[in-house]
């Protein structure tokens, strides 16, 4: 599996424990020192190998106890539960960097899975900065933009990364909620979020 050519497009939404903008996106160390956050890919067209992606969302939410950089880290691997098998194994490749290309071809080593990549039933609702994600009861996740403390006022930034290997542009905003259960836990509400395009190539 781990030679199989493969492709992704869509959005990825990415929410973590930093203060908003996230110093990742600019070579700089976590907020707090460590980093607890992840990404949940919905990919609108693409394939692994003979197999169809259109349509699948799976996510991958870790805890390092430093910088990403640094690894030591757990993950916790979710995909829909209408994957079969055959996608489960490919998403789990993908995500462990054995499949090479992509982001995770880089950050792979950065981590460990708790446990096999777990089939939840995805309840996604795209709409840029006001996005919503239920994954199973593991991840609930609710987008919001970002207000100025003193008027209440929303303001929307976005960030252009050329290098970015998660995404290359990004709107920014801040979690209405953020939590993780099972197998790693946070609660990180009010924090760090963005959503952007994808567009992966492996391996």
């Amino acid at each position: 599996m781990t030679a199989e050519a493969w492709h992704l497009e869509g959005t990825v939404v990415i929410a973590c424990n930093c203060d908003y903008g996230c110093p990742c996106n600019f070579n700089a160390l976590p907020t707090q020192g460590f980093c607890e956050g992840g990404w949940t890919w919905i990919v609108d067209s693409g394939s692994f190998g003979s197999l169809s992606f259109a349509g699948l969302a799976f996510s991958l939410y870790c805890r390092w106890p430093g910088a990403i950089h640094d690894g030591g880290g757990k993950a916790l691997a979710l995909v829909d539960e209408e994957a079969d098998e055959s996608r489960r194994d490919a998403v789990r490749a993908l995500v462990t960097g054995e499949a090479g290309g992509g982001p995770w071809g880089v950050l792979g080593w950065t981590y460990e899975l708790v446990g096999p990549v777990r089939p939840v039933r995805y309840d996604v609702e795209l709409g840029g900065i006001e996005s919503r994600i239920r994954a199973g009861e593991e991840l609930e996740l609710e987008l919001e933009p970002i207000r100025n403390p003193v008027t209440g006022a929303e303001v929307n930034p976005g960030v252009v990364l050329p290098e970015g290997i998660i995404t290359k542009r990004a709107d920014l905003g801040s979690s209405r909620v953020f939590r993780l259960r099972d197998g790693i836990e946070y609660d990180h509400s009010g924090h760090y979020v963005a959503v952007g395009p994808f567009d992966y190539t492996g391996p």
